[in-house]
């Protein structure tokens, strides 16, 4: 969906889709009618739309269109195996897997310059760019860091999969759910090249609910090793910042087969049209600066509301606040 616009990008899926998998069509919901079609070759993944854009991601290919009735297309770019459909849209940038499993691809949408970053080793999971366009977070399929590009996150030790990532309206926080039943947030870093005018951030920073970010160069930066992460040639497990707060969240058990079942052993047949083959799970939505929903998927599936304020001991909280199923009744 465009914004509040009446524009949606609808693409078919589940068991009896209604457009074909290969089409992107272009709902005008104030005219009742379609407006622009695209075609594809291949099964379309994912679909990002701005006012002067849209953007559809391939599996091996990002493509991006002038919004105009006939659209014009304007560039295509290659891009690593990307079943997810992995794609960032901002008003200047847009981001993408690059060629090579773990870069990614960042265009500046005025120039058309094209930078390249290698952010991980092995192919991505999650990406997320910030409301100002000045950061961008990603994390890998086989790791738990998290890289925004000037500093490298970390939300444990062991080993998680990456579920979701969502950055705040003003652009300090950066919120992470992972395969673990956990939902962390971090401060995340922010280079000031130029004084700014009334934007998000300042808008946040009146109200009485605003917790400062501190500086990622600051002593207390969530090391959790202390004086350990300053020794060098030590593991970057102990150098890497970790998140402020952490708290748990519903994952929501998919069906099961039991053991004796006709269906033993076997492995839940993928959903057409759904990236990845399975409902999304742990999908982060921040309402404003200190409260974020976490949307569950499932047998059981619910949203969860969490708010961040100040515990007893003057530390920053991260406590759930409501929930409610939106499949199978009942709250």
């Amino acid at each position: 969906m465009l914004g509040r616009a009446n524009y949606l990008a609808l693409v078919g899926g589940g068991k009896q889709p209604k457009f074909p998998q290969n089409k992107v069509i272009i709902w005008d919901d104030a005219k009742q009618k379609a407006v622009v079609t695209l075609e594809f070759r291949t099964q379309v993944h994912r679909v990002r739309l701005s006012r002067s854009r849209i953007v559809v991601a391939l599996q091996n290919s990002v493509h991006i269109y002038a919004f105009q009735s006939p659209p014009e297309k304007l560039s295509v770019f290659e891009t690593a195996d990307n079943h997810l459909g992995l794609c960032c849209l901002g008003a200047q940038v847009l981001a993408f897997p690059g060629r090579s499993p773990g870069q990614v691809q960042v265009v500046e949408l005025n120039r058309g310059n094209v930078s390249i970053i290698p952010a991980h080793g092995a192919p991505l999971k999650a990406l997320e760019l910030s409301p100002d366009g000045k950061v961008l977070a990603t994390a890998s399929e086989t790791v738990s860091d998290l890289s925004p590009v000037i500093a490298e996150l970390r939300r444990g030790v062991d080993h998680a999969t990456i579920l979701s990532l969502a950055i705040s309206p003003s652009s300090t926080l950066l919120a992470v759910t992972s395969d673990k039943s956990t939902l962390h947030v971090f401060d995340l870093p922010h280079v000031q090249t130029t004084p700014r005018t009334e934007t998000a951030a300042s808008k946040a920073r009146q109200s009485p609910n605003y917790l400062p970010a501190p500086s990622i160069s600051e002593d207390n930066n969530n090391q959790k090793w202390g004086v350990l992460g300053k020794i060098p040639l030590l593991p970057r497990v102990f150098s890497d910042v970790y998140s402020f707060t952490s708290a748990h969240f519903e994952l929501d058990d998919e069906p099961q087969f039991g053991p004796g079942s006709a269906l033993s052993g076997s492995r839940p047949i993928p959903i057409p049209g759904i990236p990845g083959g399975r409902p999304p799970k742990g999908i982060i939505g921040w309402t404003s600066d200190d409260a974020l929903i976490v949307i569950g998927a499932g047998r059981d599936g619910r949203w969860e509301k969490f708010v961040i304020g100040e515990g007893d001991d003057s530390k920053r909280r991260c406590v759930r606040d409501g929930w409610r199923r939106y499949l199978g009744g009942g709250a």
